[in-house]
């Protein structure tokens, strides 16, 4: 099978509806939008969530849990198999990590999760572990410090 001759499942496509090209096209006139009121005019309808006057769910519901937006911290963050790439005895730095393109942008902070395992003796110094990062790290002979 060739790129050219991939094809869409029967159903998948639809024509486009041409609407207001004349009253034979079956569309033409009001073109499909019936007589007046709030949906037959340009940017009429209600919007999401609109439940005709009817308290909405989003407000009959009850709020749960907190919101910590303002004052969040968002730590960059880089599992330990990640640290195998460097060399032994390496100080492993937030800057070192976005020199070698391990870690995208900087954030507020770096943070160190233990997802893989690492052969590497290494100091890490970051600020925040997860607890299996920590213990994976030393056990590898390396040490963490946070900054």
């Amino acid at each position: 099978m060739q790129l050219h001759e991939l094809k869409a499942q029967p159903g998948a496509r639809h024509t486009r509806k041409r609407v207001g090209r004349g009253t034979s096209s079956g569309m033409g006139k009001t073109s499909t939008r019936g007589h007046k009121g709030q949906w037959a005019r340009s940017g009429g309808g209600v919007r999401p969530g609109f439940e005709g006057g009817q308290t909405p769910l989003f407000r009959r519901l009850p709020k749960r849990g907190f919101n910590n937006k303002r004052f969040a911290k968002q730590f960059a963050t880089v599992n330990v198999e990640a640290l195998n790439a460097l060399e032994a005895g390496t100080v492993v730095t937030p800057e070192l990590l976005l020199e070698q393109r391990i870690i995208r942008e900087p954030l507020d902070g770096l943070k160190v999760l233990g997802t893989g395992d690492i052969q590497v003796k290494l100091t890490v110094k970051a600020h925040a572990f997860s607890t299996t990062a920590k213990e994976k790290i030393e056990a590898a002979g390396g040490s963490v410090e946070v900054i």
